[in-house]
């Protein structure tokens, strides 16, 4: 199998509904077709490199946490078999293999659920200068990358271009309703829980992470992709010592470097050097390893491809 690092996609006769940041998602009639792409974004710009095997680890986990995760929700996941994709899909099966998958349509909530169970990011920005979080009040003294008294929902506006914007929950409530917004609310602090209790009996703590929804009928389902690298923090629990920022297996690597070369965030995005993409395609692998085990994970050719560890 190719190690191929696949950035766009172009399959004339499959009608594309929407390119996003790192996500290729076409229109198969009563099914969407998400392929994800080598691509990676930070501070709303899409890099002009590629990572390596980005894409796997993001199908292969997202797949992984929506069968662990349907008991609290249903979700938005059919199959990432590539062998049961439609027989026009099947000339692309080389391409599509391991970064796709079919998912059924929902009417999406223009809402970013981020549930917080550490403070760091923008959530640690925000508490130094108001001792809160999106409106919830927080003890003082706290440093960052402390675990929070407890978890916090701190929901976004989920914006098609530019910055998604920390809201408070009176405004959540206005925009989707106050019972929808509870809803997501708890359903999201519980997808957390779990996830995050499984992942620290793998060695991996989970500080943040953001999930998406959308409707079928009256029903409430998750969609997008769930607790991966791009989108959730992801820290070694044998490392972690709070007051600092912390080592991570997710793009805040990619970050971190961004902000050292004093890029003003305004597109077009520098390139990164190739020492930076193969220790992140290391970092994501590792989270893959860790979290589902490498009898599950890339498979060995990829795997010999991949930088050592």
């Amino acid at each position: 199998m190719s190690s191929q690092v696949i950035t766009s996609t172009n399959f004339p006769d499959l009608k594309l509904f929407k390119r996003g940041k790192v996500r290729d998602i076409y229109d198969l009639d009563d099914k969407l077709l998400i392929i994800s792409t080598d691509r990676i974004s930070c501070f709303d710009a899409v890099l002009p490199n590629g990572v390596p095997h980005k894409a796997e680890v993001l199908t292969k986990l997202s797949a992984f946490w929506f069968e662990f995760t349907k008991d609290i929700v249903a979700n938005h996941f059919i199959t990432d078999n590539v062998n049961l994709f439609p027989q026009r899909l099947q000339k692309y099966k080389q391409i599509l293999n391991d970064r796709s998958m079919l998912v059924k349509k929902a009417k999406l909530v223009p809402v970013e659920c981020i549930v917080r169970g550490y403070l760091s990011g923008s959530g640690w920005k925000e508490y130094k200068k108001t001792d809160s979080i999106c409106g919830i009040k927080l003890p003082k003294g706290l440093k960052e990358s402390d675990k929070l008294p407890e978890i916090i929902f701190t929901p976004s506006t989920k914006e098609e271009t530019g910055h998604d914007i920390n809201v408070i929950w009176k405004y959540i409530e206005k925009k989707i309703g106050k019972d929808t917004a509870m809803k997501l609310k708890n359903i999201s602090i519980a997808l957390y829980k779990k996830a995050a209790e499984y992942a620290e009996t793998k060695g991996i703590i989970i500080a943040d992470t953001k999930f998406e929804f959308g409707e079928i009928g009256n029903e409430i389902i998750l969609v997008d992709e769930i607790l991966t690298p791009d989108s959730s923090r992801f820290w070694p629990k044998d490392q972690y010592e709070p007051g600092k920022p912390q080592p991570s297996f997710d793009k805040q690597f990619v970050r971190d470097y961004l902000e050292m070369l004093g890029w003003d965030k305004t597109p077009p995005a520098p390139q990164l050097p190739e020492d930076i993409i193969q220790k992140t395609s290391q970092k994501y692998m590792q989270a893959l390893d860790m979290l589902v085990g490498p009898s599950n994970s890339l498979d060995s050719e990829r795997r010999n491809s991949a930088p050592s560890r």
